[in-house]
């Protein structure tokens, strides 16, 4: 490691901004809609739409758009239909890039991403090029502030965490998919609050660059996540101060 957290830098906008909002809100609602059209408008039942109220809740959404964007899916009310894939590819340096799609007119989708891999350094591979170099896993995001390390490790061990790994002025708490609400649930209940909690795609080993590179290739991130069919982007990148 050089030093910082690698959370910080793959989850560089997380904390967007209020111009941002409407973009994340967008992608949220379409988390929403797909979960519930896909596994049923019940949260106890749907793990995927759990995961969904999660993070609307976190983002600060609105009750009734967030019970909207539920019921499109399930039915209750019109909604759209989207498809789901992934886009893989690399970014300057080779830096992997995976890319979570959903969309409801792929041409236009295909035709955007292209485009702006290409104009910043970037392009598409073929499926399969670098998924292999994440893994889907529970990530839960502390503050150092407020909660040690040894106590963050008794917690999580307990509650059936993999690992927990400290960057400094964040904690990570890594889980499975399937243990992460269980894991999480452990923290709440002891009335510990996180910067973040979500089941993501995290790089098996990091590709370090420079401050300056590193900057083209989150450039290129902050482009494809200002889509709005790209619902997630990740990379390997970490870099030096």
């Amino acid at each position: 490691m050089s030093g910082h957290s690698k959370w910080a830098n793959i989850q560089h906008k997380k904390s967007a901004n209020d111009a941002k909002r409407g973009k994340i809100f967008t992608k949220i609602i379409r988390e929403l809609t797909v979960a519930a059209k896909m596994g049923g408008s019940d949260p106890d039942s749907n793990p995927r739409l759990r995961n969904a109220i999660l993070k609307a809740k976190e983002a600060n959404m609105p009750k009734d758009t967030l019970e909207r964007a539920i019921k499109k899916g399930s039915g209750e009310i019109e909604g759209v239909n989207y498809e789901e894939f992934t886009y893989e590819g690399y970014g300057p340096d080779g830096v992997a890039i995976l890319m979570e799609i959903m969309t409801d007119n792929k041409n236009r989708t295909a035709s955007d991403v292209r485009s702006i891999m290409t104009k910043n350094g970037g392009n598409l591979g073929a499926s399969g090029c670098v998924s292999y170099m994440f893994s889907k896993k529970g990530v839960i995001v502390f503050d150092t502030n407020v909660i040690t390390e040894d106590k963050a490790f008794e917690i999580a061990i307990e509650a059936g965490a993999d690992d927990v790994v400290n960057e400094g002025k964040f904690i990570e708490v890594y889980t499975t998919p399937d243990n992460f609400e269980s894991v999480l649930k452990c923290f709440d209940e002891k009335n510990i609050p996180h910067i973040s909690a979500e089941i993501t795609m995290v790089p098996n080993s990091y590709v370090t660059l420079p401050k300056d590179r590193a900057e083209k290739v989150l450039a290129l991130i902050e482009k494809l996540e200002d889509l709005d069919d790209v619902q997630a982007v990740y990379s390997n990148l970490d870099y030096e101060e």
